[in-house]
């Protein structure tokens, strides 16, 4: 199937980028559409070679994950750029997430590549504002970062404990972001250095870490989630929304010749002027995850994309921590915890309104009231035999070269240590 003419295929390839030990939710997000959609599906890790196979064939629909949006430098490298611009009939559909960075480099994306549909993590008047204003104006989906699993279902399943088996009263994973994010990207680190510092002495059983290497990922983020009782939480997102660049490299300019400023001093001297420019703010997976494994949660106060109440599906501790002895009392109501763990996981989990399942259905509705629709017949059995020729070879090649840089990652640090 290469070499000869371009073969037109009903159906949606979805090209992402999955190198473990990335987030799992990563890659279930990603396959969501392989697994729920009414179309055929055909998903492509561009962190393996490019498969030849693909030059021969034009599908119907091509959607970009936002896996391969994170970093400086998109994780499409040129063949597989070379193949959407061969393919200009395909309609086009990016998923963004950590939309405030980088933003010129997206811009330019969406224009060169005639990107035709944007689902992204803004509300629509924000997102019209953002993307309307600075792009060909492609039509424009609010969506929410992730939903909810079957395999998330199955760790909690697997990993979530008793209430009076649940060691850690109250639990939190954060890891410092840039000054330039703002004021809300410091939340995060925030409200565990605070919590932690004025429920010292309380006789609560805390585990609340704010550095990068306390991490977890995986199991142990889940066995983690599984043995407290509450963890802390904020609103996914940011309060500056770097439209042009200009807040990051004054911050970088500022912290290069005094590199011991604090975010205060930082914000009060010139973030301040680009602080809550566009609202981008959004329930966080994190949300999800809690409510499946029955821990109740703690959070600043926020509009969670309208999905939690505060005093329904979370305790509100207000930004100041004034209602700080208040949050206390709450959490050591059992009863109360008790409503609020079971409200989350009736409205976020049992409702099925946050499934991935929904998701991907709502998707395809979308591509039916645009004219695309489920093709007759059987699935194209001569297209899964060609992507998958040499598919394994590509995996191991992906895998070993993977290999290759954390090694060579890991020497540097011993020698910067040493």
């Amino acid at each position: 199937m290469t070499g000869g003419p371009t073969r037109d295929v009903d159906g949606i390839l979805v090209l992402y980028q999955f190198i473990a030990p990335y987030a799992e939710t990563v890659l279930e997000h990603a396959l969501s559409f392989e697994r729920f959609s009414r179309f055929p599906v055909w998903s492509l890790n561009t962190s393996e070679r490019f498969p030849a196979a693909l030059r021969g064939l034009r599908f119907h629909v091509v959607v970009l994950h936002y896996s391969l949006f994170g970093s400086a430098e998109y994780q499409l490298n040129e063949a597989f750029l070379e193949f959407l611009r061969e393919n200009p009939g395909s309609l086009r559909v990016a998923f963004f997430q950590d939309e405030n960075y980088h933003t010129q480099q997206r811009f330019t994306f969406i224009d060169d590549y005639r990107i035709d549909w944007v689902y992204t993590l803004l509300q629509p008047g924000d997102a019209a504002l953002v993307y309307g204003e600075r792009t060909h104006g492609p039509t424009l989906f609010s969506t929410i970062p992730g939903f909810v699993g079957d395999d998330l279902l199955r760790q909690a399943s697997r990993f979530s404990r008793p209430e009076s088996d649940r060691r850690i009263d109250i639990g939190y994973r954060a890891r410092p972001l840039p000054f330039s994010m703002g004021r809300g990207a410091q939340e995060k680190s925030e409200i565990g250095r605070q919590f932690a510092a004025l429920a010292n002495g309380l006789g609560l059983h805390l585990d609340i870490a704010t550095d990068e290497a306390d991490r977890l990922y995986g199991a142990a983020w889940y066995r983690f989630l599984g043995t407290c009782r509450a963890v802390l939480g904020v609103e996914a997102g940011v309060s500056i929304f770097d439209l042009d660049g200009e807040a990051r490299a004054a911050t970088e300019d500022l912290l290069a010749r005094e590199p011991d400023l604090s975010f205060e001093e930082v914000s009060r001297r010139i973030l301040h002027t680009w602080e809550d420019n566009v609202f981008y703010r959004t329930i966080s997976p994190r949300h999800f995850e809690a409510a499946a494994f029955n821990t109740c949660q703690i959070l600043f106060e926020g509009s969670y994309s309208g999905l939690l109440e505060a005093g329904t599906h979370y305790i509100p501790l207000r930004k100041d921590f004034a209602n700080f002895d208040e949050v206390i009392r709450s959490f050591r109501d059992r009863d109360l915890r008790s409503r609020i763990v079971a409200n989350a996981r009736r409205d976020l989990i049992e409702s099925g309104r946050y499934s991935y399942a929904a998701f991907v259905r709502g998707f395809d509705d979308e591509l039916e009231r645009a004219g695309i629709f489920v093709p007759g017949g059987q699935r194209q059995v001569e297209v899964d035999r060609a992507l998958a020729r040499g598919a394994l070879a590509r995996r191991v090649e992906a895998r070993l070269r993977t290999r290759y840089w954390r090694l060579r990652l890991a020497v540097r640090r011993a020698l910067i240590r040493s």
